[in-house]
C-alpha cells in the first residue's frame, strides 16, 4: 500500500510542478517543449456467464502515465497499473535517445515489439476482452534495450525494430544466460494500409523454451478499421506449436446531436481461434465476439460504454481455460472505458 501511495504521489507532483512551470530548450533553433503530458485509462465492467449463470463486477484496468522530453533527443515514458484485476503493477519505465534522424534507442522496461497496441492495450482495443493471441502467449513488456529505425521508401513508411530483453517479463531484473530477443518490420501507417512481420525468441525456462513468429495486416481510416493477425508459438522442449489468429472489423457512425450523451455508435465484430498442433487437430477453441460501442467523446473508438457478446466454440479446452468455469463460457459484458 505504501508503494502504491508513493507512486501516485510522485505522478501527481511531477505533473503539477512541470505543468505550472513549462520550460523550453533554447539551445536549438527549434524550441522544444519539456512539459510532460499525463494520460490514463479506466476500464470497469460487469460480466454475466450464460453457461454457469454467474456474474461479477470488476475494475479490469486503471492506468496512469506520464511522457515527455528531457531535451530534444531524450524522452521518457512512465506508466503504472493501479488495478490489473486487483493487482498493482509498474508497466513502463523507459528512456529513449534519438541517435540520428529516425534512429532511436530505448532503455528500460518497455513493450516487446511483437504485439499491436490495438490488441493488447486496454484503451485501444475495440472489445472488452483481448484476442486469444494477445492474452495466451507471453507478457507484452520486458526489461532491456530496444532499437528502432524509421524511414520512407517509395512514399511508404518503414519501421524496423530489434530488442534484447531479460526474458522474465516485467518487474523482474533477474540474472540470466539466456536473454530473449525480438524483431519486427512494419510497412505503412495506421492511417491507411499497414502490415508487419515479427519474430520473438523467448527462452523462459527449460520446459518453456519458445520461438514465436507472427504477421498482421490492417486497413483503416478515422471511422473504420479492418484488422487480421496470425501468430505461432513453438516450444522447443516438447515440439508443441500453439497457433492463433483473429480477424476483426469496426465502423463508427457519428451522431450530430451534441445534446445527447453519446457522440457516436461503433458496431464491431471479431472471430478468433486458438489451437495446438493444428496440423493433426482442428483448432481447440474459437470465439465469435459481437460488440456495440457508444462513444462518449467525438473521437472514434475512444472512451465508450460498450456491450459485448462472446460465443465460444470449444473442442478441447486450452490449459488457461481451467482457471475457472467462466473462462470459456458464453458471456455478456457491459463495460465503461474512459481514456484521458
Amino acid at each position: 500500500m505504501k508503494r502504491l501511495f508513493l507512486t501516485i504521489s510522485f505522478l501527481l507532483v511531477f505533473t503539477i510542478v512541470f505543468a505550472q512551470h513549462p520550460v523550453t530548450n533554447t539551445e536549438s533553433q527549434n524550441m522544444v517543449d519539456l512539459t510532460p503530458t499525463f494520460d490514463g485509462t479506466l476500464k470497469t465492467k460487469y460480466e454475466y456467464a450464460l453457461n454457469t449463470k454467474m456474474s461479477r463486477f470488476s475494475v479490469r484496468n486503471s492506468r496512469l502515465g506520464l511522457r515527455g522530453k528531457l531535451s530534444k533527443p531524450v524522452s521518457y515514458r512512465l506508466q503504472v497499473e493501479l488495478s490489473n484485476s486487483g493487482q498493482f503493477d509498474v508497466l513502463d519505465l523507459s528512456a529513449t535517445v534519438n541517435i540520428l534522424d529516425g534512429f532511436d534507442i530505448t532503455f528500460g522496461q518497455t513493450g516487446v515489439p511483437v504485439y499491436n497496441s490495438y490488441i493488447v492495450s486496454p484503451g485501444d482495443i475495440m472489445f472488452a476482452n483481448r484476442a486469444f493471441l494477445g492474452k495466451y502467449y507471453t507478457s507484452t513488456r520486458d526489461i532491456g534495450v530496444l532499437a528502432s529505425y524509421s524511414f520512407i521508401t517509395n512514399e511508404v513508411p518503414v519501421k524496423t525494430e530489434f530488442g534484447v530483453f531479460n526474458g522474465f517479463t516485467i518487474n523482474d531484473p533477474v540474472w540470466t544466460n539466456k536473454l530473449s530477443y525480438a524483431a519486427r518490420v512494419e510497412l505503412g501507417s495506421m492511417n491507411g494500409f499497414r502490415t508487419t512481420a515479427k519474430v520473438y525468441n523467448y527462452p523462459l525456462t527449460n520446459e518453456e523454451d519458445y520461438f514465436i513468429w507472427g504477421a498482421d495486416f490492417r486497413y483503416g481510416k478515422e471511422k473504420y478499421r479492418l484488422e487480421a493477425e496470425i501468430m505461432n508459438r513453438h516450444n522447443r522442449f516438447n515440439g508443441v506449436d500453439r497457433l492463433s489468429f483473429y480477424i476483426q472489423a469496426g465502423y463508427c457512425f457519428l451522431l450530430n446531436d451534441n445534446s445527447i450523451l453519446f457522440k457516436n455508435i461503433a458496431p464491431a465484430i471479431r472471430w478468433d481461434a486458438i489451437g495446438e498442433d493444428i496440423k493433426e487437430n482442428d483448432f481447440d477453441a474459437a470465439r465469435l465476439t459481437i460488440g456495440l460501442n457508444f462513444g462518449l467523446t467525438d473521437e472514434p473508438f475512444g472512451s465508450a460504454l460498450r456491450v459485448d457478446y462472446e460465443h465460444y466454440f470449444v473442442e478441447k479446452p486450452i490449459p488457461e481455460f481451467n482457471r475457472y468455469e467462466e473462462m470459456d463460457s458464453n458471456k455478456i459484458t457491459i463495460e465503461l472505458l474512459l481514456r484521458f
